[in-house]
C-alpha cells in the first residue's frame, strides 16, 4: 500500500496578509526614528531604499525650542528623574507640531528642532500653542508640588538641503543651511532678552497674515561667518494679556528707543527706556536694552555704531545690468537716510520717487532672469519682493507726512531697505546666483 504524504501547511507566518501587515509595523516603528514627512520630501515610500547622499532643496520654516536652565534644573534630579521629566514635557509638545504641519526632526537634549515644509504662519500658530500648552503643562507640575518652566522658541524660514549623510553602516537624516543656523540663532537670543517667541525677518517677510499677530521689532543681530545684520522680531501674543496688550499699545515708543540705543546715543536711549518702562514695568526686554545703556556696559561692550550698509564687492552677483541696479538703489537709500537725519525732507519725495522706480526695474529683470532660468524657488523670490513693497509704502507714508523722530525715521529706513537689501543680496539672490552658474557649469564661487 503506497505511503499517503499529508499535504503540508504553509506556515502562517508566510501568509501575504501577514507579511504585509508585518511590514507594515516594521514602517511604523521606523517612522517613531526617521519621520515619514522627512522621506516623502525626499521622493522615497520605503524606508529599505534610502541611501546614503540622497537630498533635496526646497524652502522651509525651522522652529527650535528649548527649555531654559535646564542645566541647573536637571542637576536636582537624578537621572531617572531627568528622563522622565524631559518625556513628560516632549510628550506634551509632539503632538502640537503634527496638528500645524510639522514634523520633528530630531530632538537635542531638551531642545526640539521641527520642520514646517509648508507654512510659516503654521510655524508661527504652532510656536504659539506651544506657549499655551506649556502654561496647562505647569499648571500640572504646580499641582504636584514641581515649579514652573519656561521655552524659548526661535523661527526662521529659508531655503535648506534636506539629506542623508553619515557612512555605510549608520546614518541619519539631516537638515543643512544657514536658515537652520539663524533659527537656531533666534532661540538663544529668547534666553538673551528673555522673551518667549522670535522671528526672523526672513520669516516676517513670508507670512501670508502679518497683521495676523502682535509683531515688534527687537535687534538686529549677526550670525557666525555671515556678513550682513539680521533683523530679529519679538511675537508677543503668547504672553500675558494685560502685558500684551500693554505692548501694543506703546510698540512705537519702545521702537524710537531702540532707535537711539543704535547709534549709540545712550542718554536719549536711557531717558525713553525709562518713560517706557513707567509705563510697562514687566517688559522684560526693555529692562535688558536698559542694562546695556548703563556706563559698565559701554565700556564692555563698546560702541555699536549702526552706520549706514554700503556697496561691497561681494554683494556682486555676475550679471552687470543686475548689479549695478543694486548698487543704485543702496546708494539711493542711503542718500534717504541722510536727507532724513539732516532734516532735508525736500530731498525725501523725490528720492523715495527714485528708489520705488529703481526697486521695480530691477525686481522685474531679477524675476524674469529666474523665470526663464526655470529657477524653482521663484514665487519666494517674487513674494520678498512684493513685502519690500508693502513695507516700502507704510515707511513712504510716514517720511512725507513728517511727524515722526528723524532718527527713528532714519533707523526703519536702513532696518525696511538699505538693510532689507544687503541680507536680500546674501541671501536670496546669491542663492539664484548658485543655481544659476551651476547650471552654466561656471566653476565661480559666488
Amino acid at each position: 500500500m503506497p505511503l499517503k504524504l499529508k499535504p503540508q501547511v504553509g506556515n502562517a507566518q508566510d501568509h501575504p496578509d501577514v507579511l504585509r501587515e508585518r511590514l507594515s509595523t516594521i514602517t511604523e516603528a521606523y517612522s517613531r526614528f526617521v519621520p515619514r514627512q522627512f522621506l516623502n520630501l525626499l521622493g522615497i515610500e520605503d524606508i529599505r531604499k534610502v541611501e546614503l547622499g540622497q537630498q533635496v532643496e526646497r524652502k522651509m520654516t525651522i522652529l527650535f525650542a528649548d527649555i531654559r536652565n535646564f542645566t541647573s534644573l536637571s542637576e536636582t534630579m537624578s537621572p531617572q528623574e531627568n528622563f522622565n521629566f524631559l518625556n513628560s514635557y516632549l510628550v506634551q509638545m509632539e503632538p502640537v507640531i503634527t496638528a500645524h504641519g510639522g514634523f520633528i526632526d530630531k530632538y537635542v537634549g531638551d531642545a526640539i528642532m521641527a520642520l514646517f515644509p509648508d507654512s510659516p504662519d503654521a510655524a508661527l500658530r504652532c510656536g504659539l500653542a506651544m506657549l499655551k500648552r506649556l502654561d496647562e503643562y505647569n499648571d500640572g507640575r504646580a499641582r504636584a508640588g514641581y515649579r514652573p518652566i519656561r521655552i524659548g522658541i526661535g523661527i526662521n524660514t529659508g531655503i535648506v538641503m534636506l539629506g542623508t549623510i553619515g557612512g555605510a553602516a549608520r546614518m541619519d537624516g539631516t537638515v543643512i543651511g544657514d536658515a537652520v543656523n539663524l533659527a537656531a540663532r533666534l532661540e538663544r537670543l529668547t534666553k538673551e532678552y528673555r522673551v518667549s517667541l522670535l522671528i526672523s525677518e526672513n520669516t516676517l517677510y513670508c507670512l501670508d497674515q502679518p497683521g495676523e499677530w502682535s509683531i515688534r521689532f527687537l535687534d538686529r543681530t549677526h550670525v557666525r561667518g555671515k556678513q550682513g545684520a539680521q533683523s530679529v522680531y519679538e511675537v508677543f501674543d503668547g504672553d500675558p494679556p494685560v502685558l500684551a496688550d500693554a505692548k501694543r499699545r506703546t510698540w512705537k515708543r519702545f521702537e524710537e528707543a531702540l532707535a537711539y540705543y543704535h547709534i549709540d546715543d545712550d542718554t536719549n536711549a536711557r531717558r525713553r527706556l525709562v518713560d517706557y518702562v513707567a509705563t510697562v514695568p514687566n517688559d522684560t526686554a526693555a529692562h535688558v536694552y536698559l542694562e546695556r545703556c548703563s556706563p559698565l556696559a559701554r565700556v564692555a561692550g563698546g560702541g555699536r555704531g549702526d552706520s549706514p550698509p554700503l556697496w561691497h564687492e561681494n554683494y556682486a552677483l555676475g550679471p552687470e545690468t543686475v548689479d549695478t541696479a543694486h548698487k543704485a538703489l543702496l546708494a539711493d537709500m542711503n542718500a534717504l537716510a541722510r536727507a532724513i537725519n539732516v532734516g532735508a525732507l525736500e530731498l525725501a519725495k523725490p528720492l523715495l520717487a527714485q528708489i520705488e522706480s529703481s526697486a521695480t526695474l530691477d525686481f522685474n529683470i531679477e524675476e524674469r532672469m529666474m523665470k526663464d532660468e526655470e529657477y524653482p524657488f521663484l514665487d519666494l523670490h517674487t513674494r520678498q519682493h512684493r513685502r519690500f513693497f508693502e513695507y516700502f509704502d507704510e515707511l513712504r507714508n510716514e517720511i512725507l507726512e513728517g511727524g515722526e523722530d528723524r532718527v527713528y525715521l532714519g533707523f526703519r529706513i536702513k532696518r525696511f531697505l538699505s538693510g532689507w537689501l544687503v541680507n536680500h543680496i546674501l541671501s536670496a539672490d546669491r542663492h539664484y546666483g548658485h543655481h544659476k552658474h551651476s547650471r552654466s557649469g561656471s566653476t565661480r564661487h559666488l
